[in-house]
């Protein structure tokens, strides 16, 4: 059954990044970035990284994404409803993609692996939670302060002009 449901997580991660990337309206790109987020988060659960998958969850799913729309929903310099995008290089970038995908499936192929029974690591969160509170502490302060600058900025340039 985890088979099953980590298939069904690795499809509705590609699928919906695919959305993000092809999609012309910049709403619904938003809306698939979201369900590419939770797929990730369900990746990283199912790699035993609960606390990553928690960080993901709350900082990108319940921040970044969440400012990603409000940018797009609050700025003045949209003058119609529709809010769409063009790209203009979707030949050189699916090229590209498409050589990528075949240089890292060959590699997949070639690359002798190591075959082990998975082993559960024993409390992650709390090592984790420790480096972050002492050794880590400051990077960890630095990296709010940016994300609150990225928010009171994107605050102000939703602004009407008073």
């Amino acid at each position: 059954m985890a088979d099953y449901i980590f298939w069904l997580v690795v499809t509705v991660t590609v699928v919906s990044a695919a959305v993000v990337v092809l999609n012309s309206q910049l709403i619904y790109s938003a809306v698939a970035l979201l369900f590419t987020l939770f797929g990730v988060a369900g990746l990283y659960v199912f790699l035993w990284a609960d606390f990553i998958a928690g960080v993901q969850l709350l900082v990108y799913v319940g921040g970044i994404l969440v400012l990603i729309i409000f940018g797009i929903m609050l700025t003045n310099r949209i003058s119609s409803v529709r809010i769409s995008h063009k790209s203009v290089q979707q030949g050189v970038g699916g090229a590209v993609v498409v050589w990528l995908f075949i240089f890292l499936s060959i590699v997949v192929i070639k690359t002798p692996w190591l075959d082990q029974p998975a082993i559960e690591p024993s409390n992650s969160v709390a090592k984790v939670g420790t480096l972050l509170l002492t050794k880590y502490l400051l990077p960890f302060e630095v990296v709010s302060i940016l994300l609150l600058g990225a928010l009171i900025g994107a605050a102000v340039l939703s602004r009407e002009d008073t």
